[in-house]
């Protein structure tokens, strides 16, 4: 907890840093101020005070975590993850909670919503940052924010527009990933795509079915054309005319010579907790279609199928360079259980959806406190597991050196 000194400017509110800490690193049935205040036999207000009120630095805190990572956890392999975990709350009080969608209990629920970045490389694994997603209803709100603590600077965000804040505080800081990778729900975002392209991130994205793209770019034309409504002639780009419209992902592979006339080709791509994971997939290369509706950026399109389970399948596309292997692709794609993994560990063991604030900046100080519990936990076991077989490497977006994985015969 030293390390984290700078953060607190009095004595007296460092010393709550270690309670909480250790609360959340205890035994305890439950991890909220209450019961860990009353296990260090301190009053709870002190606790609660400390989250919402007390005056030390959260960000700077945030920032010495992903300083920790880069100099002592960095390697020539990771990989970033973005997603987003959702926890059930009751009332209206909590800051951001409404009736939406929760992943948690996999339907619409009264919850809150929170955007994470987490961190792979090797063996180990971690979360860098998270934040609340304020939906349109609170931001529309400003009083009801007001009374949360929500500053009026913090307002409606797409979570894919949270993911690239949070990606860029971590470069910031000297975080690199060599590959990124997100599910549907972020890969369906060309913007988000495009920002990670400008970034010069390479990305393997999970999207849905219905994303579309073309096998072959088509003809773009900037010629002036007149609008139904008369006026003076346009000139913006469109598609030239009869040029061939893009399709669904799901209709290439069912329709396009490109996918349709492939041999499906088995993959080993690691062994699971429950034996190998084994999939099947084609690929070829796609022009996206970007939000203006004409051609993006050059892709590959990889579908990968379940062997044991054939009406699963799944769609990846990325922007690494041509030669990168299939294997590679679908190694990084399949890597998402990491920060799965974390979500699950910090709820069962950190007690990251215990939090029962009303104020948004306890809110803030809680996910990088859990972040902070996290990393000691992550970074005992990688110590314990060091001399145990580690997990399939893979090689840079930028290297010609094959995935560690099996082809099935």
């Amino acid at each position: 907890m030293r390390r984290f000194d700078s953060s607190f400017p009095r004595r007296d509110t460092r010393a709550h840093l270690s309670v909480y800490v250790q609360g959340q690193l205890s035994d305890l049935p439950a991890k909220s101020c209450e019961p860990i205040a009353l296990a260090s036999g301190i009053p709870r207000r002190n606790l609660q005070q400390f989250l919402a009120h007390c005056r030390w630095d959260e960000d700077q805190m945030r920032n010495r975590l992903q300083e920790i990572v880069i100099r002592e956890h960095s390697g020539p392999n990771s990989i970033g993850i973005i997603d987003e975990t959702s926890d059930v709350k009751k009332g209206t009080k909590t800051p951001g909670v409404q009736r939406q969608w929760c992943g948690t209990v996999g339907t619409k629920e009264n919850c809150m919503v929170t955007v994470h970045l987490g961190y792979a490389v090797d063996d180990f694994h971690c979360l860098l940052d998270g934040e609340l997603f304020l939906p349109e209803s609170w931001s529309e709100d400003r009083s009801r924010c007001r009374e949360a603590g929500i500053p009026d600077d913090v307002v409606y965000h797409p979570k894919w527009q949270i993911a690239l804040e949070l990606y860029d505080r971590a470069v910031q800081n000297g975080i690199r990933f060599e590959w990124l990778t997100v599910d549907e729900g972020y890969g369906s975002k060309p913007l988000f795509l495009h920002g990670l392209s400008a970034r010069g991130q390479c990305f393997v994205a999970e999207v849905p079915v219905t994303f579309s793209c073309w096998t072959r770019a088509p003809k773009v034309t900037t010629r002036s054309y007149q609008g139904r409504s008369g006026g003076r002639p346009r000139k913006a780009p469109r598609l030239a005319a009869g040029s061939r419209p893009p399709s669904w992902v799901r209709d290439l592979l069912s329709h396009s010579p490109a996918l349709r006339d492939q041999d499906w080709v088995l993959y080993h791509v690691k062994d699971g907790q429950k034996g190998p994971l084994v999939w099947e997939a084609k690929h070829t290369l796609v022009i996206m279609k970007d939000d203006q509706g004409l051609p993006g950026l050059p892709l590959h399109l990889v579908v990968a199928r379940n062997v044991l389970d054939p009406n699963e399948i799944k769609f990846f596309v990325s922007n690494a360079p041509r030669e990168t292997s299939i294997e590679t692709l679908l190694l990084v794609a399949f890597s998402r259980w990491r920060v799965e993994r974390c979500f699950q560990d910090q709820k069962q063991e950190i007690g990251l959806d215990q939090w029962e604030g009303r104020h948004y900046l306890g809110l803030r100080r809680h996910l990088i406190l859990s972040c902070v519990s996290y990393l000691f936990l992550a970074r005992v076991r990688h110590r314990l597991r060091e001399k145990k077989s580690r997990t399939h490497r893979l090689p840079g977006p930028r290297r010609r050196r094959g995935a560690h994985r099996e082809l099935v015969a």
